[in-house]
């Protein structure tokens, strides 16, 4: 009976991971990653990665700057379907996290009725369009000990389009 128990929690655990898996809800299938060779000859042509900083903290991991991408919020609106299971964008809706409505501009840990992490509350951080796009990278590398549990969209351009999205969710 324990074996049971702990095989179904488990099962829960990873459904609840999947939920917040960074899967997209598109149909095309994500490529796996491509690996190469590091030899001697290609060392120095490596790229370096720009991760954030105190003296750049609008860095990302992929090194793509906010700016030079378009958002689509119709794409976003697909993209944050994943986003759904713990954020709504209704204002004076919090679900698991709290409403997005608003988000663009407003100061981090500020939604009222929602009991946020103090990582997340005394973050002092303002949510400006580039500051989120760098977030939704990797949300525990730019707030740790924040309770998102969520690992992060990898994909610059969903990113962007979250964004767009957010900035007019209707």
């Amino acid at each position: 009976m324990t074996k049971i128990k702990a095989f179904a929690g488990v099962i829960a655990l990873s459904a609840l991971v999947a939920g917040c898996s960074g899967d997209s809800g598109s149909e095309t299938a994500e490529e796996a990653p491509v690996v190469e060779e590091v030899t001697d000859d290609t060392v120095d042509e490596a790229p370096t990665e720009e991760t954030a900083t105190k003296d750049n903290p609008l860095a990302t991991k992929d090194g793509v700057d906010y700016a030079s991408l378009t958002g689509d919020a119709a794409k976003g609106k697909l993209v944050f379907a994943q986003c759904r299971t713990c954020h709504v964008t209704d204002p004076d809706v919090n679900r698991t996290g709290p409403s997005l409505a608003g988000i663009i501009g407003r100061t981090a840990g500020s939604v009222k009725g929602y009991k946020y992490s103090t990582a997340n509350a005394d973050s002092g951080l303002t949510w400006s369009e580039e500051q989120m796009y760098v977030y939704l990278e990797d949300p525990q590398k730019i707030i740790p000990k924040t309770k998102m549990i969520y690992a992060g969209l990898p994909k610059a351009q969903d990113r962007a389009d979250i964004i767009a999205y957010l900035k007019n969710p209707s």
